[in-house]
């Protein structure tokens, strides 16, 4: 289980740089007291806790998902599943991905998102900032999806939730850093990192699919032990 989560803390890390590009703009231009440190430090921390929390929610509700999945024995299907598509998402042409996200249903629900942070970003307290990073958790992202397909993966709500809180504290020191810093991280320097992202979602696949075949590797593939679970329900010890 440490494994998965360590996977999805990388994953945040790698990734966010990645956000960078996708993000970036709107937490160049978050609506920060300038009063003084603290109040920028906690409007800036406030906005990343609002975009955890939304992650987490979204682990939750997945993992729900997930864990019907679990009940009727399907746990290492989904798991290998999550993992080819995964890779399949990593080999299709960028243009499909491209014609995806400009959908009269995607750019309807994006579209929404935008015009509700508009209003927010004219408001400089608190509030706004944390509802901010939690409606920028819910804008349309290609990486966020696969965190959400490894959290299904999980198939338990708890787990679920706490790989995508994973996922998003590894985002958390480069995306607080740039809110609060700006663009202090060099396009050559960003698009080496950026290069690592497809290694690690790829690395992350193989790891759901040995997760869902049960080879009894320790921590890597453990044996699963429905059947062993079943076995000893129906057959109890007959007390004396």
């Amino acid at each position: 289980m440490a494994t998965i989560f360590f996977a999805a803390f990388t994953l945040g890390i790698i990734g966010s740089f990645h956000c960078i590009g996708m993000c970036g703009p709107l937490a160049f231009s978050l609506p920060l007291s300038q009063t003084s440190v603290f109040a920028k430090f906690a409007g800036s921390f406030l906005y990343n806790m609002g975009r955890i929390v939304t992650y987490s929610m979204l682990g939750l509700l997945f993992g729900l998902a997930g864990k019907s999945f679990s009940l009727f024995g399907f746990q290492q299907g989904i798991s290998i599943l999550v993992g080819l598509a995964i890779l399949f998402f990593l080999v299709i042409p960028k243009k499909w991905m491209s014609n995806a996200g400009t959908s009269s249903i995607v750019s309807r629900y994006n579209h929404r998102i935008r015009s509700v942070l508009g209003k927010l970003f004219l408001k400089r307290n608190y509030r706004s900032l944390f509802t901010i990073g939690l409606l920028n958790g819910l804008l349309p992202c290609g990486l966020i999806y696969m965190a959400i397909a490894g959290a299904i993966a999980s198939a338990d709500a708890f787990k679920s939730a706490l790989f995508m809180a994973s996922f998003g504290l590894g985002t958390l020191p480069v995306m607080w850093s740039v809110s609060f810093f700006g663009n202090y991280i060099g396009l050559g320097i960003r698009r080496k990192i950026r290069s690592a992202y497809p290694v690690m979602m790829m690395l992350m696949a193989c790891l759901l699919i040995l997760r869902g075949m049960g080879l009894g590797i320790p921590y890597i593939s453990p044996a699963m032990s429905n059947s062993t679970q079943v076995i000893q329900e129906c057959h109890p010890a007959i007390s004396n």
